[in-house]
């Protein structure tokens, strides 16, 4: 389990236009290559009118699936410049279509690939990347004088609070990013002097979307 890694969360759409051809970047959140496919043959079915239809993918934490298509353009000046830049921004979970019109006036090969990388920047601009963080929830059981110590090291530390509930003992959840893990647990430990029970969930991802926690 990788501990961070960015993803597609939004889509979005991006276009440019080159020498009067347009290049229109249509970005879509995939977790699966059966996903891909299924937004590649829709947005082909959208823009039937088209002079290309060119899509790069990739899925998983290690991009264990991955492929691109020129759609008849000129062999690598499409699909693979795509995904280049999809690989070199480190978006994991994402595919992109890019629509081309013909302008009627040829780019040639190098024309082509800046084209191509360029409607996909454009795309990602208007899409919204999350980074996906590996980490946990961690459940401390304490009385009632140590709720102020622990609201105190979870906002020196960055922790997020999931949930408090008070009843004749206070529960707390945080939110303790993985690498964090171990030391979370021995300033809580110092802090409350051993006096509180803590355990910790399994490992799951997590990301911020603003001011919004968003669980996957």
């Amino acid at each position: 389990m990788k501990e961070a890694y960015g993803v597609c969360y939004q889509g979005g759409q991006g276009e440019i236009v080159e020498k009067k051809s347009r290049f229109l970047a249509s970005v879509c959140p995939v977790k699966t290559e059966e996903e891909a496919v299924a937004f590649i043959e829709e947005t082909k079915k959208k823009y039937w009118d088209a002079s290309h239809n060119c899509y790069a993918y990739t899925c998983g934490d290690q991009n264990q699936k991955m492929k691109c298509s020129d759609d008849g353009e000129p062999s690598q000046t499409a699909g693979r410049p795509m995904l280049d830049v999809l690989l070199g921004e480190g978006v994991h979970d994402i595919c992109v279509v890019v629509t081309r019109y013909f302008g009627g006036t040829l780019l040639g090969t190098g024309g082509l690939v800046r084209a191509y990388s360029q409607a996909v920047k454009e795309g990602l601009r208007n899409s919204k990347i999350l980074e996906k963080c590996s980490g946990r929830k961690l459940t401390i059981t304490s009385d009632y004088t140590a709720v102020g110590k622990l609201q105190y090291l979870a906002g020196q530390m960055g922790l997020a609070i999931l949930d408090s509930v008070y009843t004749d003992q206070v529960v707390t959840v945080l939110l303790v990013p993985e690498q964090q893990k171990d030391e979370a647990a021995a300033k809580i430990t110092e802090a409350t002097s051993g006096g509180v029970q803590m355990e910790y969930s399994e490992p799951f991802y997590y990301g911020i979307n603003g001011k919004e926690l968003v669980l996957f």
